[in-house]
């Protein structure tokens, strides 16, 4: 009679939960270090993402392949209410945070207080700063940073039509989720 295989631990350092690629800004830093040290490419991007959807997962994606490693600031729940305001976030961070960091694209998820991560950034160091194609190139956040230790920035590609706001504009319009 044939042994069962037994099964191999992976050996890759992907943790196997989502809410073991949440970071402490301390840990990040670490991480950060450890990943400049081995000469990885790290990209930052960062956001609100209430309400996952396509354009995010896309822009995740892009932005993962412009170098080694992804890390993602997401805001805080206050820092999201003063800059969406009332209702929002639909969804608390620390739920928003696990989401993003099962995602096979992102490999560190911190949430940063602040209205931006500009002191995210500085303390990260990024090679690259990536955020969506709906800003200008002169609104982004840390790129004088960024650039100015030899990084650069992208504006990532934009999926017309698909934007948080739109789908809440929805929601709305149809009197709220539909029960089945």
């Amino acid at each position: 009679m044939a042994q069962p295989r037994k099964r191999r631990r992976s050996t890759s350092r992907r943790p196997l939960c989502a809410r073991d690629n949440v970071l402490t800004r301390a840990a990040a830093r670490c991480e950060a270090e450890r990943a400049h040290r081995r000469g990885e490419c790290l990209v930052f991007t960062n956001g609100c993402f209430d309400l996952l959807h396509v354009g995010h997962i896309r822009s995740l994606e892009e932005a993962r392949g412009l170098g080694d490693r992804l890390i993602v600031g997401l805001n805080s729940d206050a820092s999201v209410r003063r800059l969406k305001g009332r209702g929002r976030p639909v969804i608390p961070a620390r739920q928003r945070a696990e989401i993003l960091g099962a995602l096979a694209c992102v490999d560190w998820v911190v949430l940063f207080g602040q209205d931006t991560p500009l002191s995210l950034i500085r303390a990260l160091r990024p090679q690259v700063l990536a955020k969506g194609g709906d800003w200008s190139i002169d609104e982004i956040v840390g790129r004088e940073d960024v650039q100015g230790w030899g990084g650069r920035v992208v504006r990532l590609r934009e999926i017309p039509g698909v934007r948080t706001t739109s789908l809440f504009g929805n929601l709305t319009s149809r009197g709220g989720a539909k029960r089945r």
